[in-house]
């Protein structure tokens, strides 16, 4: 995976609901799977849109694929087979995509971090990745190493000209260095592999969503707002490191409930390497006010605004193509 595309894939908004994006738009939305009889006590990630041809829409997550793809069931790998067209929010395979997604992140009129950030935020800032780049080569593990990546590399990667980015995606990148997290890179995610199998196999591809639709929400928050998530970021994985907080939930837990096909599962509220969650009722009144304030500024732009513009999207497509079968990898979290 490229320099550009690893940094690129942790610029990734918060997943939405696959189903939610169409519900109320299409009755003809199955909610009941397309399942073998030996998995039905199982639920499953894959709907139908009942017409002729079908179109399937597919809830991913934001981890590497060889985690989950032997737990997808054969039925939702026939239907992405059996598709002749491909849609994912963003197409990662462009590499207009993954300029664009970089460039939204930057400071704009070549201002530095350490010009707008509080003295003591940006020291503490500093500290952590400093933290992070000497952990990264004990972090990594033999089968990296025997791939040829290296840690100064895939630090460059993720966290490279991190003093050029806006705060709130110095938030995002924070949260995404974890050991954890750091021993998963070098795959791809599940999104992008569909979209590199999609290509293979010659099938038209496209998105949803474009880049500024994902950037501006998250550059819209105002600014002492953006100092609020940073400095609860910065504060939580303080505590991870000093052994003094354990993770409510984690990458791995993300992971296995995605793989036992639990939809219902609290952790897909928050995908862990994504927008971090702020209400917590240790925190003062009025801090309490700020984190549910982000939290309702997040819902509103992140899941339920692009939920309906991308439902009226596929509706869109679906009935400019009514003879072409369609296959949407949408993110599964659980608005």
């Amino acid at each position: 995976m490229s320099h550009k595309l690893l940094a690129a894939c942790d610029c990734l908004l918060p997943s939405l609901c696959a189903r939610a994006a169409l519900a109320a738009l299409c009755p003809s939305v199955t909610d009941q799977p397309l399942l073998s009889p030996q998995q039905g006590e199982l639920n499953s990630f894959l709907w139908t849109i009942r017409r002729d041809p079908p179109a399937y829409l597919f809830g991913t997550i934001h981890v590497p694929y060889t985690r989950v793809w032997d737990f997808i069931p054969d039925n939702s790998k026939a239907a992405f087979h059996a598709s002749s067209s491909v849609y994912f929010e963003l197409d990662l395979t462009d590499p207009y995509t993954i300029s664009g997604l970089a460039s939204c992140q930057m400071l704009p009129h070549g201002e530095n971090l350490q010009d707008v950030l509080p003295r003591e935020l940006y020291r503490r800032l500093k500290r952590h990745l400093d933290y992070i780049k000497l952990m990264l080569p004990h972090w990594m593990t033999p089968d990296q190493r025997g791939k040829g990546l290296y840690a100064d590399y895939l630090f460059n990667a993720i966290a490279g000209n991190w003093e050029r980015k806006r705060p709130v995606w110095v938030m995002l990148m924070v949260n995404s260095l974890t050991e954890t997290d750091i021993r998963s890179r070098g795959v791809p995610v599940l999104d992008l592999y569909l979209a590199q199998e999609a290509e293979r196999m010659k099938k038209t591809t496209g998105a949803v969503e474009r880049v500024e639709e994902q950037c501006h929400p998250l550059n819209g928050l105002n600014f002492s707002q953006v100092l609020f998530a940073l400095n609860q970021t910065l504060l939580q994985h303080e505590s991870l490191r000093a052994g003094s907080l354990q993770a409510p939930y984690t990458t791995e837990d993300l992971i296995k409930h995605y793989n036992c096909g639990d939809l219902n599962a609290v952790i897909f509220n928050h995908d862990t390497s994504q927008v971090p969650n702020f209400i917590n009722t240790t925190l003062p009144p009025h801090e309490q006010v700020t984190a549910q304030e982000i939290d309702s500024y997040f819902r509103q732009e992140l899941i339920y605004k692009r939920n309906e513009r991308m439902g009226k999207r596929v509706m869109a497509l679906l009935r400019e193509n009514a003879d072409k079968s369609f296959f949407f990898a949408f993110g599964a979290g659980v608005a």
